[in-house]
């Protein structure tokens, strides 16, 4: 199958973390007649994105968000890339993960996010992740019918090596949950996926929640969906909403021989490699 029909999920998030997912379940019912194969979510959608929420929200793997996102899957038999939440392992540390479900609800993806928000813009927003938060140390790519995806969350996604290890292991279309924030947002959202598309020639699909600007963390929104020529296929506002995109996976592999970009690397002056 080449051609993926997908739904992005601009959310707010509440602080009751299973109405999160459950208003997530009344926009899927509402998208029943659009037939779509993939909704995305935002990054930690059913958690206000502040540092001392994160432990408080966390459950491990298995827990009943991630079984009420399976389930969500398995009902409306769609890939669901359930955005990101706080995950906790048996040892207590915490995790921003983000879990992809299949059309039976059967986990094929798992990412924890790499590189932890530590930010101090002079004037702007100062953040930091790993106050609460765990790295993780993973390059994801997982197996659909439409082929290889990659996953990856908001600000690993500043980083193009990783980028560039995703599409390496074969994937046509990167997902990334982020939340970018009113200093980060509007001086580099566009722009980054945009370089991200182009540089790796593939399908990007970024998806944030809505902004509430009565919250701690104010996020810019504008989820946004790039093609593999750069091309904005389409950007959301600020607000809650639904954005659908027919992705034809085709357009990948005629960008990629008409433009070679990916097979005119030096190889013999540089290599990236996965430890």
């Amino acid at each position: 199958m080449t051609k993926l029909r997908a739904a992005m999920l601009q959310t707010r998030v509440y602080a009751d973390k299973m109405e999160n997912i459950r208003e997530a379940g009344r926009k899927l019912e509402a998208l029943e007649a659009e037939q779509v194969d993939l909704v995305t979510l935002p990054e930690m959608f059913n958690c206000p994105y502040q540092t001392p929420n994160f432990p408080v929200y966390a459950e491990p793997q298995g827990g009943p968000a991630w079984t009420a996102c399976a389930e969500l899957a398995r009902k409306h038999k769609i890939y669901l890339s359930a955005g990101s939440m706080p995950e906790v392992d048996e040892a207590g540390r915490v995790y921003n993960t983000a879990y992809v479900f299949d059309r039976q609800g059967r986990q094929i993806a798992k990412h924890r996010k790499a590189h932890l928000f530590d930010i101090d813009v002079k004037g702007g927003q100062c953040f930091k992740e790993s106050d609460t938060l765990t790295a993780g140390d993973q390059v994801t790519v997982f197996d659909t019918e439409f082929g290889k995806m990659g996953l990856c969350i908001c600000y690993d996604f500043r980083f193009p090596e990783l980028a560039r290890l995703m599409v390496e292991k074969g994937a046509k279309v990167i997902l990334v949950p982020a939340a970018f924030n009113m200093t980060t947002g509007p001086a580099h959202w566009e722009i980054l996926f945009r370089c991200r598309a182009l540089d790796n020639q593939a399908f990007v699909l970024g998806t944030a929640p809505a902004r509430d600007p009565s919250s701690g963390y104010t996020s810019w929104g504008h989820s946004i969906a790039v093609s593999p020529w750069g091309d904005i296929l389409g950007q959301m506002d600020e607000q809650e909403g639904c954005m659908i995109h027919t992705l034809d996976l085709e357009r990948t592999g005629e960008v990629r021989d008409q433009l070679p970009l990916l097979k005119h690397r030096r190889t013999d002056m540089y290599h990236l490699e996965e430890c």
